[in-house]
C-alpha cells in the first residue's frame, strides 16, 4: 500500500511532557485511519493516527503503532485525509463588504467575519499585506490567542505607496490612515521607523505603474524602504507587475516579491538572481482569474464550494447579465487572461528551476477575491500550471509557513500546532479533493465543520 511505511521517523513520536509542565487537565483528541499529508511535500502516509494534546501535535504514525490515550477522544477519519491548515501569505481584511471596497469595511465585525470565512475554508493562518488601520494591531494579539476561532493573522501594517500612485484610491477608497505615501527617502525610512515601532511582520511597498496609468515609485524611495526595513530587522514584500520591475526591486534587495511576474516571460537572469539571492516568490495567479472568471463562467454563482462565502450582493451582481456583458468588454478582461497565462507559466519556470514558492491570492482586496474561497482557486489555478496537487499543497502549507518564518505551523508533526483540516478522498490525486472540507481545527479546537452554504435569509 502507498506510504505505509514513510519513514520510521514519523511513527509513534511524542513530546514528553513533565510534571512541572503538563496541565492539570489534558485534553487529548486522537484522529485515526486516514491519510495524513504531512505539508513537506512528501508522499502521503496511509492508515495514520496523529494524537494532539492541548492544541498541539504530539505524535504521527501508522494507526497500528499509536497507542490511543486513555480518556482520549477518538475521531476516525478513514477515507479522508488529513493536511495542514492553509497558510496564505498575502491577502488582505477590513477591504470589502459585499460589493464595497473602502475604509469604511475595516471594522472589527468585519475582519473578525472575514477571518472565519478564511477558517471555514481551511486557512488557518492569514497575511494581511497592507492596507491596515490601527485597529490591526489590537485584532492581530487577539487573533494570536489560542481561543480565537477565525483565521490566525499577521501583516504589514499600512504599507508603502506612492503619491498619487499605487495603491490607487480609486480602488481602493482608503482612508489616510491606512498607507504611508512618502515623497522623499527620509520620509520613507520614518515610515518604516513607524511600522517598526508597531512591531509589523513584514513591510509592503508598491512599485507599480498598473498598466501604465499612475506614477511609479521612484527607486530611492524603495531603497530607502528595503535599507531601513533591514536595519529595522524587517523583511520587505514587493507588489508589481513587470519583469523590470521584479528585477529592479531584487537587485535593491527585497526579500518577497508579493506578485507574479505577468508582462512578460521571465529570464535565466532573472530566475538566477532570485535564487542567488533567496527571494521568495508569490504569484496570487487567482488576482487575474477573479477578473473576469464570474463574468466568463456565470454557472460559478451555483458552485457549492462558493455559496457559503458569497454575499447576496455578490450573488446578484454575478446574476446581473449587464454586469457580465460589461465586465467582458472592458480591455481589462483580456489583459486579465493575459496576465493570468504569463504568470503560470512564470509560476511553472521558477518553481522548477528552484525558486522559492509562497502561497497567496491578494484575497480580500477586492470583492471578487473572496476570501477562502480564492485560495482554492488558486490551488486549482496552480495545478493548470503544470504542479502536481501534492506540490501544490506543499507551497500552501509548510513552504507558506516557512516564508513566515513561523517554525511552529504548516506542517503535521510533533510539537507543532495542531492546525489542520480534513477533507473526503485525496488531494494528491485530484485538486478537488481539498475542496471536500469535513472539518477545520485550529490550535486543537474545531473551530469549522463541512464546508456548506448558509441558510436561506
Amino acid at each position: 500500500m502507498r506510504s505505509r511505511y514513510l519513514t520510521a521517523a514519523l511513527l509513534a513520536l511524542a513530546l514528553p511532557l513533565s510534571a512541572s509542565t503538563a496541565p492539570a487537565a489534558s485534553r487529548t483528541v486522537v484522529f485515526q485511519g486516514g491519510t495524513v499529508l504531512d505539508g513537506s511535500g512528501g508522499q502521503p502516509l496511509e492508515e495514520a493516527a496523529v494524537v494532539v494534546r492541548d492544541g498541539k501535535i504530539v505524535s504521527v504514525g501508522l494507526a497500528i503503532h499509536v497507542k490511543v490515550p486513555k480518556g482520549a477522544e477518538v475521531i476516525d477519519f478513514k477515507g479522508q485525509t488529513l493536511l495542514p491548515g492553509l497558510i496564505s501569505d498575502h491577502s488582505h481584511v477590513g477591504q470589502t463588504s459585499g460589493t464595497t471596497t473602502g475604509s469604511q469595511n475595516y471594522t472589527r465585525e468585519n475582519v473578525e467575519k472575514q477571518l472565519r470565512q478564511f477558517a471555514a475554508y481551511g486557512v488557518t493562518t492569514v497575511t494581511a499585506l497592507g492596507m491596515n488601520r490601527p485597529l490591526f494591531n489590537e485584532l492581530r494579539k487577539e487573533a494570536h490567542a489560542d481561543t480565537f476561532t477565525g483565521a490566525d493573522l499577521f501583516g504589514a501594517g499600512q504599507g508603502i505607496g506612492v503619491p498619487e500612485g499605487g495603491p490607487p484610491q480609486a480602488m481602493t477608497n482608503s482612508a489616510p490612515d491606512q498607507l504611508f505615501r512618502p515623497t522623499t527617502a527620509e520620509e520613507a525610512r520614518a515610515a518604516v521607523r513607524t511600522l517598526a515601532k508597531n512591531r509589523v511582520d513584514l513591510v509592503k511597498v508598491w512599485v507599480d505603474t498598473f498598466l501604465g496609468k499612475l506614477p511609479k515609485m521612484k527607486p530611492d524611495i524603495y531603497k530607502a524602504v528595503i535599507d531601513e526595513s533591514h536595519k529595522q530587522g524587517l523583511r520587505v514584500a514587493a507588489h508589481i507587475h513587470d519583469l523590470e520591475d521584479a528585477k529592479a526591486v531584487v537587485d535593491a534587495g527585497v526579500d518577497i516579491i508579493a506578485h507574479g511576474v505577468r508582462d512578460q516571460p521571465v529570464d535565466a537572469a532573472f530566475i538566477q538572481a532570485m535564487k542567488k539571492r533567496g527571494v521568495w516568490y508569490v504569484p496570487t495567479l487567482e488576482l487575474d482569474e477573479a477578473t473576469v472568471v464570474y463574468a466568463d463562467q456565470p454557472l460559478l454563482v451555483d458552485d457549492p464550494v462558493l455559496q457559503p462565502a458569497l454575499s447576496p450582493e455578490l450573488r446578484a451582481q454575478f446574476n446581473d447579465s449587464a454586469w457580465r456583458k460589461k465586465t467582458l468588454e472592458d480591455p481589462k478582461a483580456q489583459e486579465a487572461r493575459h496576465a493570468l497565462s504569463t504568470n503560470q507559466a512564470n509560476l511553472k519556470a521558477l518553481y522548477d528551476a528552484g525558486v522559492k514558492v509562497g502561497f497567496g491570492t491578494d484575497s480580500g482586496a477586492t470583492p471578487l477575491r473572496i476570501p477562502g474561497y480564492a485560495e482554492h482557486r488558486e490551488l486549482k489555478l496552480m495545478v493548470g500550471a503544470g504542479l502536481t496537487p501534492g506540490q501544490a499543497l506543499a507551497v500552501a502549507t509548510g513552504n507558506a509557513a516557512d516564508l513566515l518564518k513561523l517554525k511552529d505551523r504548516g506542517r503535521i508533526k510533533p510539537g507543532l500546532r495542531a492546525d489542520f483540516f480534513l477533507v473526503e478522498g485525496d488531494p494528491t490525486a485530484s485538486i478537488i479533493a481539498a475542496d471536500r472540507i469535513t472539518g477545520v481545527w485550529r490550535q486543537g479546537r474545531k473551530v469549522a465543520g463541512k464546508l456548506t452554504a448558509p441558510p436561506a435569509p
